[in-house]
């Protein structure tokens, strides 16, 4: 097994957990999550270290294939991107306001925000 772990598969767990079986959800849950090696995980789950092994790279399968179909991972991180900026935005708006309105500069960041919203709509 790859000594890198693709720490990626623990957020995909999070949201495709129910597609796996229960030993793949088990044994990617306690190596991604709880970091137990393959031997610790086979004398837990009283199975091989090979079957550990092809459990776990059966469910990554599993939860890159459903990522790459429902894209529910990529769209919550591109969400909270959205969600960070629209509040910076927020606060410059209050900024600005701070020292007396300035219509044109509140204009111009209603247009951003609108224009956020709109190249994102594919999320909501």
């Amino acid at each position: 097994m790859n000594t890198e772990k693709d720490l990626r598969v623990s957020v995909l767990l999070d949201y495709y957990s129910p597609m796996l079986t229960d030993k793949q959800r088990d044994v990617i849950d306690l190596y991604y999550n709880e970091d137990l090696s393959l031997s610790e995980i086979a004398e837990h789950e009283k199975i091989t270290r090979q079957g550990v092994r092809d459990s776990i790279k059966r469910g990554e399968q599993t939860l890159y294939e459903m990522e790459e179909k429902f894209r529910l991972a990529e769209r919550s991180d591109k969400f909270s991107a959205l969600i960070k900026e629209i509040m910076e935005v927020a606060a410059d708006i209050k900024t600005e306001c701070g020292g007396g309105c300035n219509p044109i500069a509140i204009t111009r960041r209603a247009d951003y925000i609108s224009e956020l919203a709109e190249k994102n709509k594919e999320l909501f």
